[in-house]
Protein backbone atom coordinates (compact mmCIF):
# COMPACT_ATOMS: atom_id res chain seq x y z
CA UNK A 1 0.00 0.00 0.00
CA UNK A 2 1.24 3.63 -0.91
CA UNK A 3 1.86 6.29 1.53
CA UNK A 4 -0.82 8.14 0.53
CA UNK A 5 -3.97 5.54 0.32
CA UNK A 6 -2.42 4.40 3.47
CA UNK A 7 -2.79 8.00 4.90
CA UNK A 8 -6.39 8.18 3.51
CA UNK A 9 -7.32 5.09 4.85
CA UNK A 10 -6.19 5.87 8.18
CA UNK A 11 -7.67 9.14 8.28
CA UNK A 12 -11.20 7.51 7.44
CA UNK A 13 -10.87 5.20 9.99
CA UNK A 14 -9.80 7.94 12.60
CA UNK A 15 -12.71 9.95 11.35
CA UNK A 16 -15.34 6.97 11.84
CA UNK A 17 -14.21 6.11 15.17
CA UNK A 18 -14.76 9.47 15.97
CA UNK A 19 -17.92 9.96 14.84
CA UNK A 20 -19.16 6.70 16.67
CA UNK A 21 -18.32 7.83 19.97
CA UNK A 22 -19.51 11.28 19.54
CA UNK A 23 -22.87 10.62 18.45
CA UNK A 24 -23.57 7.58 21.04
CA UNK A 25 -26.75 8.13 22.65
CA UNK A 26 -26.40 7.25 26.70
CA UNK A 27 -28.73 5.46 28.90
CA UNK A 28 -29.28 5.62 32.75
CA UNK A 29 -27.74 2.66 34.36
CA UNK A 30 -30.21 0.94 36.73
CA UNK A 31 -27.48 -0.82 38.56
CA UNK A 32 -26.37 2.30 39.72
CA UNK A 33 -29.90 3.83 40.84
CA UNK A 34 -30.05 4.49 44.26
CA UNK A 35 -33.32 6.75 44.52
CA UNK A 36 -31.34 9.96 44.97
CA UNK A 37 -29.72 10.06 41.48
CA UNK A 38 -29.53 8.07 38.06
CA UNK A 39 -25.82 7.73 37.32
CA UNK A 40 -25.37 7.41 33.24
CA UNK A 41 -23.78 4.40 31.76
CA UNK A 42 -20.97 6.20 29.39
CA UNK A 43 -18.89 8.76 30.24
CA UNK A 44 -20.09 12.02 28.91
CA UNK A 45 -16.61 13.31 27.81
CA UNK A 46 -13.18 11.66 27.71
CA UNK A 47 -9.30 12.35 25.84
CA UNK A 48 -10.95 10.64 22.52
CA UNK A 49 -13.93 12.96 22.53
CA UNK A 50 -11.25 16.24 21.68
CA UNK A 51 -11.54 17.08 18.47
CA UNK A 52 -9.22 15.15 15.76
CA UNK A 53 -7.30 18.04 14.67
CA UNK A 54 -6.33 18.84 17.72
CA UNK A 55 -4.47 15.91 18.15
CA UNK A 56 -3.40 15.23 14.56
CA UNK A 57 -1.34 17.15 11.75
CA UNK A 58 -3.54 16.24 8.54
CA UNK A 59 -0.81 17.12 6.48
CA UNK A 60 0.34 14.23 4.65
CA UNK A 61 4.00 15.74 3.74
CA UNK A 62 4.34 16.43 6.99
CA UNK A 63 2.59 13.61 9.00
CA UNK A 64 2.82 11.01 6.47
CA UNK A 65 2.35 8.43 8.79
CA UNK A 66 -0.69 10.34 10.51
CA UNK A 67 0.84 10.14 14.15
CA UNK A 68 -0.76 11.58 16.99
CA UNK A 69 1.84 14.75 17.14
CA UNK A 70 -0.30 16.19 20.49
CA UNK A 71 -2.05 14.12 22.33
CA UNK A 72 -4.49 14.42 24.96
CA UNK A 73 -4.41 12.60 28.18
CA UNK A 74 -7.69 13.42 30.04
CA UNK A 75 -10.48 15.67 30.24
CA UNK A 76 -12.09 16.11 33.53
CA UNK A 77 -13.01 18.34 36.10
CA UNK A 78 -15.22 20.53 34.07
CA UNK A 79 -17.65 23.73 35.19
CA UNK A 80 -20.70 23.73 34.01
CA UNK A 81 -23.89 25.71 32.87
CA UNK A 82 -26.61 26.24 30.74
CA UNK A 83 -26.70 28.78 28.25
CA UNK A 84 -29.56 29.49 25.20
CA UNK A 85 -30.81 26.21 26.17
CA UNK A 86 -27.60 24.28 25.86
CA UNK A 87 -25.23 22.47 28.83
CA UNK A 88 -21.72 23.62 28.54
CA UNK A 89 -19.12 22.46 30.20
CA UNK A 90 -15.79 23.97 30.43
CA UNK A 91 -13.61 21.21 31.01
CA UNK A 92 -9.91 20.64 32.08
CA UNK A 93 -7.87 19.40 29.19
CA UNK A 94 -4.70 17.98 30.26
CA UNK A 95 -2.33 17.33 27.13
CA UNK A 96 0.65 14.26 27.42
CA UNK A 97 2.60 17.30 28.04
CA UNK A 98 0.88 17.39 31.72
CA UNK A 99 -0.02 21.06 31.05
CA UNK A 100 -3.80 21.88 31.54
CA UNK A 101 -6.07 24.37 29.59
CA UNK A 102 -9.87 25.10 29.31
CA UNK A 103 -11.99 24.00 26.58
CA UNK A 104 -15.61 24.24 26.16
CA UNK A 105 -18.03 21.24 25.04
CA UNK A 106 -21.96 21.75 24.58
CA UNK A 107 -24.88 19.21 24.22
CA UNK A 108 -28.29 19.57 23.86
CA UNK A 109 -29.45 16.94 26.05
CA UNK A 110 -26.80 17.29 28.55
CA UNK A 111 -26.12 13.53 28.80
CA UNK A 112 -24.41 12.84 25.68
CA UNK A 113 -23.87 14.51 22.26
CA UNK A 114 -21.18 16.81 23.99
CA UNK A 115 -18.75 18.20 20.85
CA UNK A 116 -15.93 20.31 21.81
CA UNK A 117 -16.04 24.13 20.36
CA UNK A 118 -13.00 24.40 18.02
CA UNK A 119 -10.66 26.00 19.83
CA UNK A 120 -9.34 26.09 23.62
CA UNK A 121 -10.16 28.97 25.55
CA UNK A 122 -7.37 31.58 25.81
CA UNK A 123 -6.98 32.35 29.20
CA UNK A 124 -4.77 36.05 29.92
CA UNK A 125 -2.00 35.55 32.16
CA UNK A 126 -1.77 37.85 34.94
CA UNK A 127 1.88 39.54 35.24
CA UNK A 128 2.84 36.15 37.36
CA UNK A 129 2.28 33.48 34.76
CA UNK A 130 0.65 30.78 35.97
CA UNK A 131 2.08 27.46 35.08
CA UNK A 132 -1.01 25.19 35.10
CA UNK A 133 -4.51 26.30 35.30
CA UNK A 134 -7.28 23.90 36.28
CA UNK A 135 -10.76 23.26 37.33
CA UNK A 136 -13.04 26.10 36.69
CA UNK A 137 -16.32 26.77 38.66
CA UNK A 138 -18.68 29.19 36.51
CA UNK A 139 -21.52 31.06 37.04
CA UNK A 140 -23.71 33.29 35.66
CA UNK A 141 -23.63 36.79 38.20
CA UNK A 142 -26.70 39.12 39.23
CA UNK A 143 -23.91 41.77 37.58
CA UNK A 144 -24.54 40.68 34.37
CA UNK A 145 -20.87 38.92 33.92
CA UNK A 146 -19.57 35.29 33.63
CA UNK A 147 -17.30 34.11 36.33
CA UNK A 148 -14.93 31.34 35.82
CA UNK A 149 -13.19 30.80 39.47
CA UNK A 150 -10.23 28.31 38.43
CA UNK A 151 -7.18 27.30 40.30
CA UNK A 152 -3.68 28.68 39.18
CA UNK A 153 -0.56 27.26 40.14
CA UNK A 154 2.71 28.52 40.26
CA UNK A 155 6.09 26.86 41.36
CA UNK A 156 6.98 27.86 44.82
CA UNK A 157 9.73 30.87 44.37
CA UNK A 158 10.71 29.39 47.50
CA UNK A 159 11.10 25.74 47.48
CA UNK A 160 15.00 24.33 47.53
CA UNK A 161 16.98 23.91 44.94
CA UNK A 162 16.54 20.49 43.23
CA UNK A 163 12.78 20.86 44.89
CA UNK A 164 10.48 20.59 41.81
CA UNK A 165 7.33 19.66 43.48
CA UNK A 166 6.09 22.52 45.34
CA UNK A 167 3.47 24.84 44.15
CA UNK A 168 1.74 27.18 45.36
CA UNK A 169 -1.85 27.13 44.38
CA UNK A 170 -4.38 30.51 44.17
CA UNK A 171 -7.88 31.22 42.98
CA UNK A 172 -7.80 33.08 39.21
CA UNK A 173 -10.78 34.83 38.27
CA UNK A 174 -11.74 35.74 35.07
CA UNK A 175 -14.84 37.30 33.16
CA UNK A 176 -16.94 37.00 30.40
CA UNK A 177 -20.30 37.11 28.47
CA UNK A 178 -19.51 34.05 25.86
CA UNK A 179 -16.89 31.84 27.55
CA UNK A 180 -14.79 32.74 23.83
CA UNK A 181 -13.69 35.99 24.97
CA UNK A 182 -12.12 36.68 28.69
CA UNK A 183 -11.08 39.10 31.04
CA UNK A 184 -8.67 38.49 33.40
CA UNK A 185 -8.79 39.83 36.93
CA UNK A 186 -6.59 39.90 39.90
CA UNK A 187 -6.25 36.20 41.74
CA UNK A 188 -8.37 36.17 45.08
CA UNK A 189 -6.74 37.29 47.84
CA UNK A 190 -7.24 35.58 51.17
CA UNK A 191 -6.03 35.31 54.59
CA UNK A 192 -4.99 31.59 53.83
CA UNK A 193 -1.20 31.03 52.45
CA UNK A 194 -3.08 29.04 49.83
CA UNK A 195 -6.11 28.83 48.23
CA UNK A 196 -8.09 25.64 46.12
CA UNK A 197 -11.56 25.29 45.05
CA UNK A 198 -13.20 28.85 45.44
CA UNK A 199 -17.14 29.12 44.34
CA UNK A 200 -18.66 31.98 43.85
CA UNK A 201 -22.06 32.45 44.34
CA UNK A 202 -24.42 34.62 41.96
CA UNK A 203 -25.72 36.50 43.88
CA UNK A 204 -24.60 39.90 46.15
CA UNK A 205 -24.72 39.20 49.80
CA UNK A 206 -25.27 41.80 51.73
CA UNK A 207 -23.93 43.84 48.42
CA UNK A 208 -20.60 42.07 48.02
CA UNK A 209 -19.13 39.20 45.98
CA UNK A 210 -19.52 36.08 48.06
CA UNK A 211 -16.97 32.72 48.13
CA UNK A 212 -17.00 29.49 49.36
CA UNK A 213 -13.19 28.54 49.49
CA UNK A 214 -10.85 26.55 50.97
CA UNK A 215 -8.01 27.46 53.06
CA UNK A 216 -4.98 25.21 52.65
CA UNK A 217 -1.42 25.97 54.68
CA UNK A 218 0.28 24.52 51.84
CA UNK A 219 -0.04 22.81 47.89
CA UNK A 220 -1.24 19.60 49.07
CA UNK A 221 -1.97 19.03 52.96
CA UNK A 222 -4.74 21.60 54.38
CA UNK A 223 -2.76 22.15 57.61
CA UNK A 224 -3.61 22.91 60.51
CA UNK A 225 -7.16 24.30 60.06
CA UNK A 226 -8.74 23.46 56.38
CA UNK A 227 -12.25 22.83 55.55
CA UNK A 228 -14.69 25.12 53.49
CA UNK A 229 -14.45 28.65 54.03
CA UNK A 230 -16.97 31.62 53.12
CA UNK A 231 -15.86 35.08 52.70
CA UNK A 232 -17.04 38.34 51.16
CA UNK A 233 -15.17 40.92 48.99
CA UNK A 234 -16.20 44.16 47.85
CA UNK A 235 -14.60 44.62 44.62
CA UNK A 236 -14.18 41.45 42.55
CA UNK A 237 -11.67 42.87 39.88
CA UNK A 238 -9.40 43.25 42.84
CA UNK A 239 -11.23 40.40 45.19
CA UNK A 240 -9.95 40.35 48.69
CA UNK A 241 -11.19 38.28 51.35
CA UNK A 242 -10.09 40.14 55.02
CA UNK A 243 -12.17 37.14 56.91
CA UNK A 244 -12.64 33.28 56.23
CA UNK A 245 -15.36 31.43 58.03
CA UNK A 246 -14.71 27.90 58.55
CA UNK A 247 -18.44 26.65 57.31
CA UNK A 248 -17.85 22.70 56.85
CA UNK A 249 -14.56 21.75 58.67
CA UNK A 250 -12.79 18.66 58.48
CA UNK A 251 -13.47 16.15 60.83
CA UNK A 252 -11.67 12.91 62.55
CA UNK A 253 -12.68 9.44 60.69
CA UNK A 254 -14.84 10.46 58.64
CA UNK A 255 -15.07 11.28 54.68
CA UNK A 256 -13.67 14.87 54.87
CA UNK A 257 -10.79 13.69 57.14
CA UNK A 258 -7.95 14.82 55.23
CA UNK A 259 -9.13 18.17 52.98
CA UNK A 260 -13.12 18.16 51.43
CA UNK A 261 -13.66 21.77 49.29
CA UNK A 262 -16.35 23.10 47.22
CA UNK A 263 -17.80 21.84 44.10
CA UNK A 264 -20.53 23.90 43.08
CA UNK A 265 -23.41 25.26 44.55
CA UNK A 266 -27.24 25.87 43.52
CA UNK A 267 -29.31 27.55 44.49
CA UNK A 268 -33.34 26.37 45.69
CA UNK A 269 -36.23 26.87 47.56
CA UNK A 270 -34.57 25.70 50.95
CA UNK A 271 -31.14 26.87 50.77
CA UNK A 272 -27.99 26.60 49.07
CA UNK A 273 -27.63 23.12 47.91
CA UNK A 274 -23.75 22.15 48.05
CA UNK A 275 -21.95 19.24 45.64
CA UNK A 276 -19.28 18.83 47.68
CA UNK A 277 -15.83 16.30 47.89
CA UNK A 278 -14.34 15.17 50.57
CA UNK A 279 -10.92 12.93 50.61
CA UNK A 280 -9.39 10.61 53.25
CA UNK A 281 -6.50 8.06 53.64
CA UNK A 282 -6.47 4.54 53.38
CA UNK A 283 -3.94 1.89 52.76
CA UNK A 284 -4.38 2.46 48.37
CA UNK A 285 -4.00 6.44 48.84
CA UNK A 286 -5.84 9.29 49.28
CA UNK A 287 -10.01 8.76 48.39
CA UNK A 288 -11.95 10.86 47.04
CA UNK A 289 -16.07 11.08 47.38
CA UNK A 290 -19.01 13.54 47.35
CA UNK A 291 -21.15 15.06 49.37
CA UNK A 292 -23.72 16.94 49.81
CA UNK A 293 -25.01 19.58 52.29
CA UNK A 294 -27.14 22.46 52.46
CA UNK A 295 -26.80 26.07 53.87
CA UNK A 296 -29.31 28.84 54.46
CA UNK A 297 -30.49 31.47 51.94
CA UNK A 298 -29.90 34.35 53.70
CA UNK A 299 -26.82 33.59 55.27
CA UNK A 300 -24.89 31.16 53.46
CA UNK A 301 -22.33 30.75 56.21
CA UNK A 302 -24.55 28.93 58.02
CA UNK A 303 -25.00 25.25 57.62
CA UNK A 304 -29.03 24.36 58.10
CA UNK A 305 -28.45 20.68 56.70
CA UNK A 306 -25.49 18.12 56.73
CA UNK A 307 -26.44 14.41 55.85
CA UNK A 308 -23.57 12.01 57.12
CA UNK A 309 -21.57 10.31 55.02
CA UNK A 310 -21.08 10.24 50.93
CA UNK A 311 -23.50 10.83 47.86
CA UNK A 312 -21.20 9.65 45.64
CA UNK A 313 -18.19 7.16 45.71
CA UNK A 314 -16.26 5.99 43.00
CA UNK A 315 -17.74 2.90 41.28
CA UNK A 316 -16.48 0.20 38.50
CA UNK A 317 -13.97 1.91 36.12
CA UNK A 318 -14.75 5.22 37.64
CA UNK A 319 -12.11 4.04 40.29
CA UNK A 320 -9.22 3.00 37.47
CA UNK A 321 -7.49 6.06 36.18
CA UNK A 322 -4.47 8.68 36.19
CA UNK A 323 -5.31 9.43 39.46
CA UNK A 324 -7.15 6.26 41.35
CA UNK A 325 -10.14 6.25 43.48
CA UNK A 326 -11.58 9.42 42.82
CA UNK A 327 -14.39 11.42 42.26
CA UNK A 328 -14.57 15.34 42.07
CA UNK A 329 -17.51 17.65 40.63
CA UNK A 330 -16.80 21.13 39.95
CA UNK A 331 -20.13 21.43 37.59
CA UNK A 332 -23.89 21.51 38.41
CA UNK A 333 -26.66 22.50 36.53
CA UNK A 334 -30.34 23.22 37.51
CA UNK A 335 -32.70 23.91 35.06
CA UNK A 336 -35.72 25.69 34.62
CA UNK A 337 -37.54 22.40 35.01
CA UNK A 338 -36.31 21.30 38.43
CA UNK A 339 -33.97 18.88 37.06
CA UNK A 340 -30.22 18.68 38.02
CA UNK A 341 -27.57 17.34 36.10
CA UNK A 342 -24.27 16.46 38.34
CA UNK A 343 -20.98 16.31 36.46
CA UNK A 344 -17.93 14.53 38.31
CA UNK A 345 -15.18 13.32 37.00
CA UNK A 346 -13.74 10.23 38.02
CA UNK A 347 -10.24 9.43 38.74
CA UNK A 348 -8.75 12.45 36.73
CA UNK A 349 -9.35 11.31 33.57
CA UNK A 350 -12.64 11.48 32.05
CA UNK A 351 -16.16 13.13 32.60
CA UNK A 352 -19.49 11.37 34.09
CA UNK A 353 -23.14 12.62 34.73
CA UNK A 354 -25.55 11.95 37.08
CA UNK A 355 -29.00 12.96 36.87
CA UNK A 356 -31.49 13.95 40.07
CA UNK A 357 -33.91 16.56 40.75
CA UNK A 358 -34.28 19.29 43.11
CA UNK A 359 -36.92 17.82 45.05
CA UNK A 360 -34.85 14.62 45.35
CA UNK A 361 -31.70 16.11 46.48
CA UNK A 362 -33.95 17.94 48.94
CA UNK A 363 -35.47 15.40 50.12
CA UNK A 364 -31.74 13.74 50.96
CA UNK A 365 -29.98 16.53 52.80
CA UNK A 366 -33.12 17.10 54.62
CA UNK A 367 -33.43 14.37 55.96
CA UNK A 368 -31.00 11.65 55.98
CA UNK A 369 -29.31 11.73 59.66
CA UNK A 370 -26.30 13.22 60.04
CA UNK A 371 -22.64 11.50 60.85
CA UNK A 372 -22.98 10.14 64.51
CA UNK A 373 -19.39 10.76 64.64
CA UNK A 374 -18.89 7.25 66.54
CA UNK A 375 -19.41 3.84 65.72
CA UNK A 376 -22.21 3.40 69.35
CA UNK A 377 -24.12 6.67 67.92
CA UNK A 378 -24.20 5.22 64.19
CA UNK A 379 -25.50 1.93 65.35
CA UNK A 380 -28.01 3.13 67.07
CA UNK A 381 -29.15 5.18 64.20
CA UNK A 382 -29.33 2.09 62.17
CA UNK A 383 -31.17 0.34 64.53
CA UNK A 384 -33.97 2.90 65.15
CA UNK A 385 -34.33 3.07 61.24
CA UNK A 386 -34.71 -1.07 61.29
CA UNK A 387 -37.53 -0.61 63.87
CA UNK A 388 -39.15 1.52 62.26
CA UNK A 389 -39.20 -0.90 58.99
CA UNK A 390 -40.56 -3.82 61.32
CA UNK A 391 -43.70 -1.63 62.14
CA UNK A 392 -44.36 -1.75 58.20
CA UNK A 393 -46.08 -4.41 57.44
CA UNK A 394 -44.73 -4.75 53.40
CA UNK A 395 -41.37 -4.34 53.94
Amino acid sequence: MNSVSSFETRLRFLREQYAALIERKNTVNPAWSNGVFDRWTYPVLTAAHTPLFWRYDFNPKTNPYLMERMGINGVFNAGAMELDGRILLVCRVEGYDRKSFFAVAESETGVDGFRFWDYPIVMPETDDPDVNVYDMRVVQHEDGWIYGVFCTERKDPDAPPGDLSSAVAQAGIARTHDLVTWERLDDLKTTSAQQRNAVLLPEFVQGKYAFYTRPQDSFIEAGKGGGIGFGLADDIAHADIKEEIIVDPRAYHTIKELKNGAGDVIKTPAGWLHIAHGVRGCAAGLRYVLYAFLCDLDDPSKVIARPGGYLMAPEGEERVGDVSNVLFCNGVVARATGDVFIYYASSDTRMHVATSTVDRLLDYVLNTPEDGMRSAACVAQRIALIRRNMEIDNW
